[in-house]
């Protein structure tokens, strides 16, 4: 929904150790949580309004009724990334994951996911100062998916992190709450908990944004039960 991209009052960070998954939750991934618990994301749990698509003639988002994760109105697999779930949804898997597999997983944080977007650089995109073609997935970015749907997750190269899909294919869910500026925020790399908890922070464009969104420093936010068929979610834990 909307975005911003100010950076006024940032402050050097320096966060903890972490581990970050290499491409967002996969639709193969997602399945396999439902099938164990028999969660209903709230786009199942409201059939009537099922998820958002961008209208084109209408210019506006709409409902599109008993869309959901199963179906977002594209054709994926169980390599793409899962989307049409909400914040709440993905911490609904984050703690089933976390019961299952004894370990702590969350969503990463804002300063987090900037660290592991940008992966040692400094530059507009990871690759450098212009979009190019070829990169990642969004909107004119010359793949095959562009501004069409979701690509399966590793399609295109990693960064120097050894991350896919860090920039583009989805918008990704993070833990903090909606913050105007970074002035205040924690300083060692935390999830900023205070502030505007009805709206979280998402971040890395997706296939039907355009390159100005995609870039490392672009912010973007929405409300935790929100849902449409551009943000997913990635996984974080710390070490």
């Amino acid at each position: 929904d909307d975005v911003d991209d100010r950076f006024h009052g940032a402050s050097p960070v320096v966060a903890k150790p972490f581990a970050l998954g290499r491409h967002p939750v996969t639709v193969g991934e997602f399945k396999r949580f439902v099938q164990a618990t028999r969660y209903q994301t709230e786009a199942e749990r409201n059939p009537e309004q099922g998820i958002r698509a961008w209208e084109q003639k209408k210019r506006e988002w709409v409902w599109s009724k008993d869309r959901s994760w199963r179906d977002p109105g594209f054709a994926q697999d169980d390599r793409h990334p899962v989307v049409g779930v909400s914040w709440n949804d993905a911490q609904a898997y984050v703690q089933w994951l976390g019961e299952k597999s004894r370990e702590v997983y969350r969503l990463p944080s804002e300063a987090e996911w900037e660290y592991a977007a940008r992966a040692g650089t400094t530059s507009v995109y990871p690759w450098g100062d212009e979009a190019g073609s070829g990169h990642a997935n969004f909107s004119g970015s010359g793949s095959e998916w562009s501004g069409r749907r979701t690509s399966p997750v590793g399609s295109f190269a990693a960064n120097a992190f050894g991350l896919h899909d860090m920039i583009g294919n989805v918008w990704e869910w993070l833990q903090d709450c909606w913050n105007e500026t970074y002035t205040g925020a924690p300083d060692d790399g935390r999830a900023w908990e205070s502030g505007d908890c009805g709206r979280r922070v998402v971040r890395g464009g997706s296939w039907g944004y355009g390159p100005e969104f995609a870039r490392a420093a672009f912010r973007g936010r929405n409300g935790p039960g929100s849902r449409d068929y551009g943000p997913g979610f990635r996984l974080a834990r710390t070490l």
